[in-house]
């Protein structure tokens, strides 16, 4: 027979780990914010720049908010802070046009390429396939600076023209290594299941390519061309050497805007950055999510 009291005793409560766990997350959270601002002071000098007419942009003050609304001019009938944003747009409109031109097809067929390169190395083991990728890799390791002058000669005496043909024709090469890593990578983690049962439906490589494996390869298309979509939108020194100014895209045209004829508008300057960096920004807040996917989906294949 058993007696109760009516009084039951409560496990005591770990006060000391809750107030760790919370002191944790409370740290972290400070230093997410630390972090957030430090990247965030660069952009934010740039969208105020950006506001205040040329006669109230001074470095001295480039930390201060606009002293007057961005459609108040100085004087009457004097520039104001909108107009920086009109100098912008008239200087690199056409320019965002070609480099939308260079970006997505560059990033397009280096991916389908790189995605093909991968299959192939991944499941098809002819001799000295490994010696083959290894090669295909050194491509990532030469810098653009080391392979400049042979490549304006090689241009020249092919007698490629200087405008946005050239520039994709180079960049798809140049991307090659990367989306061929990245695809061998992530195909190699495909069950070989998939493989043998399309292999005894009859399907030879190339269908078994366009029907099997390609509908899996969504995350490593993402991976590829949100990367070279942002390799070609922010190439420059491929651009200084093999297009110019009239033919360009946005990174020579932004320069140009940053060092001719607008030198003292600083706040054209700052109001076309942020414009060039605008695609970009899109994507990746559009897509980050898979792009980490996509990477880690990778990451873990051998």
């Amino acid at each position: 027979m058993t007696i109760t009291t009516g009084i039951e005793k409560k496990a005591p409560v770990a006060t000391g780990h809750g107030a760790r766990v919370h002191l944790s997350r409370t740290a972290k959270y400070v230093l997410l914010v630390i972090f957030l601002v430090a990247v965030m002071m660069p952009v934010y000098v740039l969208v105020v720049t950006s506001l205040k007419p040329p006669a109230d942009v001074n470095p001295a003050t480039s930390w201060g908010l606009p002293v007057r609304w961005p459609w108040e001019p100085v004087a009457p009938g004097g520039p104001t802070g909108f107009d920086n944003w009109v100098i912008a747009w008239e200087a690199l409109s056409g320019a965002i046009g070609r480099t939308f031109m260079l970006a997505i097809p560059a990033a397009l067929i280096s991916s389908f390429l790189g995605a093909m390169n991968g299959f192939v190395l991944s499941r098809w083991r002819f001799p000295r396939a490994d010696w083959v990728f290894t090669f295909i890799l050194f491509g990532m390791f030469i810098p653009y600076q080391a392979i400049m002058t042979p490549l304006v000669q090689m241009k020249t005496s092919l007698g490629l023209p200087s405008d946005i043909s050239t520039l994709i024709l180079v960049h798809i090469i140049y991307g090659l290594p990367i989306c061929t890593l990245i695809f061998r990578n992530y195909y190699v983690g495909i069950p070989n299941e998939l493989m043998e049962a399309s292999r005894v439906d009859g399907a030879g490589m190339l269908r078994t390519f366009r029907s099997v494996v390609l509908p899996l390869s969504v995350p490593g298309f993402v991976v590829t061309i949100i990367w070279q979509f942002t390799s070609a939108w922010n190439d420059f020194l491929f651009a200084l050497f093999l297009s110019n100014q009239r033919q360009g895209p946005v990174s020579l045209a932004l320069n140009n805007l940053a060092q001719g004829a607008q030198l003292a508008n600083y706040g054209a300057a700052m109001a076309g950055a942020l414009l060039a960096s605008l695609p970009t920004l899109v994507v990746y807040i559009v897509l980050g999510k898979y792009f980490i996917g996509g990477l880690m989906s990778g990451s873990v294949k051998s």
